[in-house]
């Protein structure tokens, strides 16, 4: 979830940012939610949900697809700008390799659009996040040290 990692590492840049990526959030969540809001018993075994369905029904819940929860483990945060940028670009990374595998495995027109426009949004993020890393880290090379937050 790249967009809490912004809201923890706030100090280097708009938290617009991270705002945006909780809306990306609530976006996936409603696709999880439409897609499962009406499913019957049946559906949630051959759908292999089960196990999700026992413990949520069809609530969603941040879990990873392997089932695993989500938890504040994977924030990376030290407080050093050019540091957490690059692990904002990571994250970025990470979150288009997720949508690309899902339109891999997807055939609904719906769900790819919104899954292709959220990608679209990571490619910018990086973008972004990498150009403000190298104006950074210019400035802090000029100034002969490297600050964890801005004056």
């Amino acid at each position: 979830m790249p967009g809490l990692c912004f809201f923890s590492a706030g100090y280097h840049f708009d938290p617009d940012v991270g705002t945006e990526e909780l809306g990306h959030l609530e976006m996936i969540g409603a696709i999880v939610h439409q897609l499962t809001r009406n499913l019957n018993d049946e559906q949630v075994r051959e759908g292999g949900f089960a196990p999700y369905f026992v413990d949520h029904t069809t609530g969603v819940y941040p879990t990873a697809a392997s089932g695993f929860p989500w938890n504040a483990a994977s924030m990376a945060v030290k407080g050093d700008v050019i540091c957490d940028l690059s692990e904002d670009m990571a994250a970025e990374q990470k979150a288009r390799v997720t949508y690309d595998n899902i339109l891999r495995m997807s055939d609904d027109p719906d769900v790819n659009n919104v899954i292709r426009f959220l990608r679209e949004r990571e490619i910018v993020h990086f973008q972004r996040f990498g150009e403000t890393k190298r104006t950074r880290g210019i400035e802090l090379l000029t100034q002969g040290r490297r600050r964890s937050r801005r004056p």
